[in-house]
């Protein structure tokens, strides 16, 4: 199997479409089905199945998807390691985030990082938390910042920091008069038990995003399904919809504290004091390139910082 006719594969089982795998590869169409045909003819079954749209893995397929990523991925590993034999202080790391993470949390610590090791390479592949881990298992990026819980048996992985849950109320709700609450204050938000919004329309995050379960959780054990009013991949939409009078939402207090939108929402905190614990995995068993870990070891010094400096000025 040759390298290239592996990542082509690859991409069309991604995309589901021949025509959009070979915008992303930058071929075109007629080139990539002719290596598909050709891949096929040699294989002597077909990869996917052409009768339903999108296009759908044979068995066949299946098989040949899973051994293409473990070829590149035995591959990809093996230059690592040479490069981290004849390279001490070079590399590339394949970094898997959420846009928020990227954001709020990456933005800050890459220039921090390339300060100190310029020579080294970073890409950022953005996606939902649940679509990392399985970029982060399929060797598709080196590591990936994720949140507990982790399926022990496939990652490794070590903690950043704890992160408060806090719910963002429309500023007219009854709750803010009740206990007097100012928009965009968030310091000391008072504790309230849940079922008092079960009344009132929710602003969900997008299925994918673990925000999505942990809201449903925190209203099944408060004793209510909740009225969705809206889903949204955005957090920082989530919060302006709050603030704009859409909806409740639940949102991690160091989203709160970076970002506040023109119209703010009020805050409180809940009686379950649901919090989260961002990590950064990686697969079991994959090699981790030095540069890889010293990308983890200063990230995990620049979040102990962070906190220490947050706790200290509240």
């Amino acid at each position: 199997m040759e390298y290239r006719q592996l990542r082509y594969v690859l991409k069309i089982a991604e995309e589901k479409n021949i025509s959009l795998a070979a915008k992303k590869l930058y071929i075109s169409q007629p080139s990539l089905s002719q290596l598909l045909l050709t891949v096929e003819k040699k294989i002597g079954a077909p990869i996917f199945d052409r009768s339903v749209t999108p296009l759908k893995l044979t068995y066949i397929g299946e098989l040949y998807v899973n051994t293409a990523r473990q070829i590149l991925d035995s591959s990809e590993q093996f230059y690592q390691q040479v490069d981290d034999v004849m390279h001490l202080n070079q590399g590339h790391i394949t970094i898997g985030c959420s846009p928020f993470r990227s954001t709020y949390l990456l933005a800050k610590f890459i220039p921090y990082f390339q300060k100190k090791y310029p020579a080294i390479t970073l890409e950022l592949c953005e996606d939902t938390t649940l679509r990392l881990e399985e970029l982060a298992l399929n060797g598709e990026t080196d590591i990936s910042i994720s949140l507990l819980p982790i399926n022990k048996k496939n990652f490794s992985y070590e903690e950043l920091f704890k992160e408060r849950l806090l719910l963002a109320i429309p500023p007219y709700h009854p709750i803010c008069r009740e206990y007097n609450l100012s928009p965009g204050i968030f310091s000391k938000p008072p504790i309230i038990n849940l079922s008092k919004l079960k009344n009132t329309p929710f602003i969900l995050m997008e299925q994918g995003q673990k925000l999505h379960c942990t809201l449903l959780e925190l209203c099944r054990q408060a004793g209510f399904s909740p009225q969705i009013k809206l889903e949204t991949q955005s957090m920082d939409a989530a919060q302006a919809l709050a603030g704009a009078g859409i909806g409740v939402t639940l949102l991690p207090h160091t989203l709160i504290q970076s970002v506040q939108p023109k119209l703010a929402p009020c805050y409180t905190s809940l009686i379950e004091k649901p919090s989260r614990i961002a990590i950064v995995i990686w697969r079991k068993n994959r090699y981790l390139s030095r540069a890889a870990q010293k990308f983890i070891c200063l990230l995990k010094n620049f979040c102990a910082q962070s906190t220490k400096e947050k706790e200290s000025s509240t």
